[in-house]
């Protein structure tokens, strides 16, 4: 028995073929490396020439104030950081008006496709001081939200 044992063969794995697929993939992959961009092209906005546009009536512009009050457009009074339900129901009100008068996005005018509550411009945009911590304005984002605003935009100019 023990001269049978030693005459059958361990198994031997060749891997001459495994070590030539490695190479081509390592050319290939050399090859490959020169012809990857080496940069994205970013289209930054226009510097400002100055001019003074008259903002939207449609436009929407929640303000945070520094002591933490809220306004909407010209709006004083629609509650604090805290408690923004006089800014909620105010927006709900205002976005039921909009869809009884039918007041659309610009772009959605003629897109009768779609249901008229997609169509009804809810956009609405935030404006706060640098003082005041994000997740105060988060919470207004979710209060938004919350009322049916969309989309919501951050307004980056006037800070204080």
């Amino acid at each position: 028995m023990s001269q049978n044992t030693a005459r059958e063969s361990k198994p031997f794995i060749n891997v001459t073929p495994l070590i030539d697929v490695l190479l081509v993939v390592l050319i290939i992959f050399m090859v490959a490396a020169p012809l990857r961009p080496h940069s994205f092209l970013a289209k930054l906005p226009a510097e400002p020439d100055g001019r003074v546009l008259p903002p939207n009536i449609k436009t929407l512009v929640v303000t945070i104030e520094a002591d933490r009050t809220l306004k909407l457009n010209d709006l004083s009074d629609m509650g604090t950081v805290d408690d923004y339900s006089k800014l909620s129901n105010a927006l709900v009100s205002l976005f039921n008006q909009r869809k009884t008068n039918h007041v659309y996005r610009d772009e959605m005018l003629s897109r009768i496709d779609l249901p008229e509550d997609y169509r009804i411009e809810k956009t609405v945009f935030i404006k706060a001081p640098r003082s005041i911590p994000y997740g105060e304005v988060a919470k207004i984002i979710d209060g938004l939200k919350g009322a049916g605003a969309d989309p919501i935009g951050l307004q980056l100019d006037n800070l204080n």
